[in-house]
Parts: structure tokens; sequence; C-alpha cells
């Protein structure tokens, strides 16, 4: 069984606005909610929205006493056979990118936040980059070294508050599909920039707090007469504990000192609507940038 302590959370974790008088969202269950969330039995948290960045939130943040609670399951059981193969094209949008940002040259020093199987790692390395990672997951750490030849000198075990690097080490960070993970984004990109040479990029995925499709479902429930919302999953998988606004990461930039290189919104995929809906509602979501996630390149002053 799982256990968690609850932290309440009094200022926004980008902008560092007060939480005290931001938008009540509902509630999330600990479990997949479903049509008819308010028939199932379980613990659920508040979710809120920062009036001023846009971020949701969940307050109280459940915190796992043990981190391998999360993300200690087997890679077998997420993903099939296949997706332990690497191809070259894995991540070279995101590479070709970094690479003109960067005015690249070969063997600049990239780090990889969250290296799951190491795939992004191996790609940058093709693409001239001297790769190092980070995984917190023990059974994707050790899988990332044994079936897919990550050596054990460029990756370490551990999650972003226990790691450590020298100062300016790297060219270029990638978070991945890791930010809406960390239970303080802020401290953890501060900790990034500080890893970050002057000049350097740091790209980060993030599912957006504009993203249309919840908002439907969330109407549904309140027909439903439930206070209850769609929004994030912190306490069962994918352990989403934020959505993010391209305006938290402006906000966060004045702080910081970075500012936002690039950005992009994707709609990626829809669910629970009628099939013959999804190109008027794909076509929408990209001409409003309401999309499911947004991206985000940062240079570093």
């Amino acid at each position: 069984m799982k256990r968690y302590s609850f932290k309440e959370i009094l200022n926004c974790e980008m902008c560092k606005e007060s939480t005290r008088d931001h938008k009540i969202l509902g509630q999330r269950l600990n479990q997949s909610q479903g049509f008819n969330p308010k028939n199932k039995v379980g613990i659920s948290v508040g979710v809120q929205q920062c009036t001023n960045c846009g971020l949701i939130y969940s307050n109280p943040q459940p915190i796992p006493f043990d981190l391998q609670d999360h993300y200690g399951t087997p890679p077998e059981q997420y993903w099939k056979a296949e997706y332990f193969v690497w191809h070259k094209e894995y991540f070279s949008t995101v590479i070709g990118i970094a690479k003109k940002l960067l005015d690249f040259k070969h063997g600049m020093k990239a780090l990889d936040i969250g290296a799951g199987l190491g795939k992004a790692m191996l790609s940058m390395e093709n693409e001239g980059f001297e790769a190092s990672g980070f995984e917190p997951s023990v059974p994707f750490y050790e899988r990332a070294i044994s079936k897919m030849g990550i050596k054990s000198e460029q990756l370490k075990l551990g999650a972003i508050e226990d790691v450590e690097y020298p100062e300016s080490a790297f060219d270029f960070i990638t978070f991945g599909a890791v930010f809406e993970h960390v239970y303080e984004p802020a401290l953890s990109l501060e900790k990034a920039l500080n890893w970050l040479k002057p000049n350097g990029i740091i790209h980060i995925e993030v599912p957006s707090s504009r993203w249309l499709m919840p908002k439907f479902m969330n109407l549904y429930f309140k027909l439903r007469s439930t206070n209850y919302v769609t929004n994030l999953s912190p306490m069962h998988t994918p352990f989403h504990l934020h959505e993010f606004d391209l305006k938290s990461f402006q906000k966060l930039a004045a702080i910081q000192g970075f500012v936002v290189a690039r950005y992009d919104y994707t709609v990626c995929s829809i669910y629970h609507v009628p099939s013959i809906l999804h190109p008027i509602l794909k076509a929408y979501m990209k001409a409003t940038n309401t999309g499911m996630q947004l991206t985000v390149y940062l240079r570093k002053k």
C-alpha cells in the first residue's frame, strides 16, 4: 500500500504568487475516475489554478514516502518489446531545434533529466553530443544499462533533488516528459540552470493547462452535480503533479534569469469524443494554442 505525506501549497511553484485566492477547479481521486467518480471510494486532493500564470496544481500535494512506489514499476509493464529498440530518428526533432538554438559544435555536452531507458541519450550521442543522464526509477536505470547499452559512468541513479553535477557543465539539458512529475518545478529548474553554461538551452515538454479537452470533461462532471475534475493524476499513473501555461515560464524567467527562446503547442491525441469531431477539434486547438502539450526551449542569460 502506498503511503503519503501531504504538503499544503502556499505559493505558486512557478510565479510565487500566494495561492490564497487561486481558483479552485475541483477534486482529483487517487485512481482512474471514469465517468462516475462520485460512486468510487478513495482519497482525493484539491486541484487549483494560479490566476497569475495559469499553473494547475494539486493542493495539498501528495508526496510518497518512497519514490519507487510511483516509479519503481518495471518498464516491461509500460511498453511492448519493440520499445526497447532504439532508432536514430528518436528525439531527432528536439535535437535539430536544439542544435540551431545552440549554434552547435561537435562534442557539446548534454544532460538528460529523467533518462528512462536512455534512448534520448543514444540519439544525442549519435548527433555529436557527449551525453550524460540520471534516472530515479531503479528498474528503468537497470534496463538502460543492461538492455540499451548505456555506460554506467554516463548514467546516475537518483532524483533531481539528490544528484549533483559541476556548475556550467552542460550546453544542453532536456527534461523531456519529466517536469510535470517533479514536486518543486521552479527549484528543479533553478538547479538545472546552475548546471547549464551561459547561453545554453534547456528543453522541457509538459501538459498544457490550456488544453481544451479537459474543459469538456470537467463540464460533464459539473452537469452530473459532482466537484471532480480530470486535470492531473498526482496519486496514480502517470503521476502528473502540474499542468503549465506559457505564462508560467515567462513569469519564472523574470525571477531566474533565462529567456523563452522558443515554444510550441502540440495538439496530440483526442479522447472521449466521436471521431467525426476530431478534425474540427484539432483544427481549433491548433489555431488557438489549446492542444495537449506545451514545449519550451529556455536560454540561460
